[in-house]
């Protein structure tokens, strides 16, 4: 079990190791993008389940974007509108994200700003980070950090104290496909098409 405080945790995350934080949903399991394949290896995750990129700020996460100025500007109001929070925008990706990060190719990347002090304080240190929820693929999402801690000793958790956690449910996901929002999971946040 590797409990560390939120410094050790931070220089580990910057080192390329893999990191479990609270968010404002499930905790996450989070590496430096580059990194990206370890968290498929420690979660036994199939490569068609893409990993998310989670920062403190938009101006980290655009650059792993690529669109119009028409489509940043739509993209920047609905962040505005929405982060930080529960929502997941599905965007089409820059050369700037790692194969591994989307090993299927499909050309999109997942981009979030997390409601929660922990974790952007650390985000906020270590920059941009590539995130999944933490547990064994198939599985329940993992709650306890000491949970976390138990089933994957390799990994960086914060230690529990003056932790908020997340409420449990999955972000919302939505996707921008032919100049429109798709839904592609309805979670904690109610999202509005008509907010384009």
């Amino acid at each position: 079990m590797t409990l560390v405080s939120q410094t050790e945790l931070i220089a580990g995350a910057i080192a390329g190791k893999v990191v479990s934080f609270p968010t404002d949903t499930v905790p996450a399991l989070a590496v430096k993008p580059k990194f990206a394949n370890l968290i498929f290896q420690i979660k036994r995750r199939p490569a068609n389940k893409p990993l998310i990129l989670m920062a403190a700020s938009l101006d980290d996460l655009f650059p792993y974007v690529s669109g119009t100025p028409l489509e940043f500007d739509i993209w920047q109001h609905i962040a505005n509108k929405y982060f930080p929070g529960a929502l997941t925008l599905v965007l089409p990706a820059s050369d700037a994200v790692p194969n591994a990060i989307n090993p299927t190719n499909s050309g999109t990347v997942g981009i979030r700003i997390p409601d929660n002090k922990t974790a952007l304080k650390i985000l906020s240190q270590t920059g941009v980070l590539a995130t999944t929820s933490a547990n064994l693929s198939g599985e329940s999402p993992l709650t306890e950090m000491g949970q976390i801690a138990q089933t994957f000793p390799e990994v960086l958790v914060i230690k529990q104290e003056f932790t908020i956690t997340g409420s449990g449910l999955p972000s919302t996901v939505v996707q921008w496909k032919e100049n429109n929002w798709q839904i592609l999971r309805q979670g904690s946040v109610q999202f509005s098409l008509s907010d384009t």
